[in-house]
């Protein structure tokens, strides 16, 4: 009888971390697209089109989170990616998005490309109420929780970009004459309105200069700045247009000082094409790490990304920062999804990412971290500027903190 006992009390004791187990499960609150194994997210990406270099976006995401799987996943749980093209079309952005929330039954909408694209899905998910997080985009209407409380952004808005080039213009030209490439969305339009706010005025703006992403090139635009006496060039435009600016800027021998917006202050995507005797010179702003940079060769946030790409992207260009920032909002997410522990209902999860306090990630310039409230929703909000030299960019100037 007593072996029996010790038998039965053995088996019990094996049990246990079952039983609790279970317990825990039953106390956990699930929405559409999470259960006790997955955590399901989708995003809309442009696979195809004008800009699918932004495509590295969601695939550096989609191996980071690969990398969280193979780690153990998130509180136990797996996070599975569905990307969607939407080939930077609205329309077929709503399509997407639609088919993700309505058939795939995702948990949320995480790190959509473009200001028009995310627009055109805004109201639909806030009506929904499915969280659109980190999207990669700047436009200031993703900072709005009195109306769109769904919707987060991420990156430092073009507006917080836009002013500190104001500043810089300010400080260092005087009496410049401005000419602005802008992409005609609320991306292009964000820039110019922000840069007349930080100038004071548009009085010393001489020329703008719109473009459709639909169009081949930008040269014409190009003239029409030079052709108006502008010594300082502002390209709000995604990286193909930028690359276009800076080699016809080049190519007519037009030495105006060049400011270009962040998101296409890619080496290999941008100036290379360009040309890099044509780039050398040109400013923009960064709040991640240059993985071209050889200062940051010894940093311990680089060396970590570094191991992640040899094992999860070897075949990926190092020097594409798209992949620095695919790999940094996914940590951010990691950190919001991990926050919301067994209630992944996606009110909660929304509680989480909006109220992010001095979250460090490996690839954020030092100095700064993800901070948020439920008033403030936009995570990242400090600027470094930064200036090519032929080979890499040199930050220069104090870290601008909005």
């Amino acid at each position: 009888m007593a072996r029996f006992a010790r038998l039965r009390l053995a088996a019990a004791c094996l049990l246990l971390p079952l039983f609790a187990a279970n317990m825990a499960h039953a106390q956990s609150k699930y929405d559409p697209g999470a259960d006790d194994k997955t955590i399901r997210i989708g995003t809309t990406a442009p696979l195809s089109g004008p800009v699918s270099a932004f495509a590295q976006i969601a695939k550096s995401a989609e191996a980071y989170f690969r990398k969280v799987n193979d780690d153990g996943g998130v509180n136990g749980r797996r996070i599975q990616m569905i990307i969607a093209d939407d080939a930077y079309s609205p329309p077929k952005t709503v399509e997407q998005t639609r088919k993700l929330v309505e058939s795939d039954e995702v948990l949320l909408i995480f790190g959509g490309v473009g200001t028009p694209t995310n627009s055109a899905v805004h109201k639909y998910l806030n009506d929904r109420k499915v969280p659109q997080l980190f999207l990669g985009s700047g436009a200031a209407k993703w900072d709005d929780p009195k109306n769109f409380p769904w919707t987060v952004g991420w990156q430092p808005t073009y507006r917080d970009e836009a002013i500190a080039y104001a500043k810089y213009i300010k400080a260092s030209h005087a009496n410049a004459k401005i000419g602005v490439l802008y992409q005609n969305d609320d991306l292009g339009k964000d820039y110019l309105k922000a840069l007349e706010e930080g100038l004071g005025s548009g009085e010393a703006i001489v020329a703008r200069a719109a473009y459709e992403t639909s169009a081949p090139t930008v040269d014409t635009q190009i003239l029409q700045l030079k052709t108006a006496g502008a010594d300082v060039v502002l390209v709000a435009a995604t990286p193909k247009f930028a690359a276009q600016a800076i080699r016809k800027i080049g190519e007519i021998g037009w030495k105006p000082t060049t400011i270009i917006s962040n998101v296409s202050a890619s080496i290999s995507g941008v100036l290379e094409p360009a040309g890099k005797d044509n780039s050398t010179g040109v400013i923009s702003s960064q709040y991640l790490k240059d993985a071209t940079d050889p200062a940051n060769k010894d940093d311990a946030g680089y060396r970590e990304w570094l191991a992640f790409m040899g094992k999860y992207m070897p075949d990926a260009n190092k020097n594409d920062w798209l992949n620095v920032y695919g790999y940094t909002i996914a940590q951010t997410l990691v950190t919001v999804l991990k926050a919301s522990g067994n209630d992944l209902t996606r009110a909660n999860v929304m509680k989480q990412a909006t109220t992010m306090k001095d979250v460090k990630l490996p690839m954020l310039i030092n100095g700064t971290a993800v901070n948020n409230s439920p008033t403030r929703y936009t995570p990242m909000t400090s600027l470094q500027l930064i200036r090519f030299d032929g080979t890499r960019w040199v930050p220069f100037g104090d870290l601008l903190k909005n």
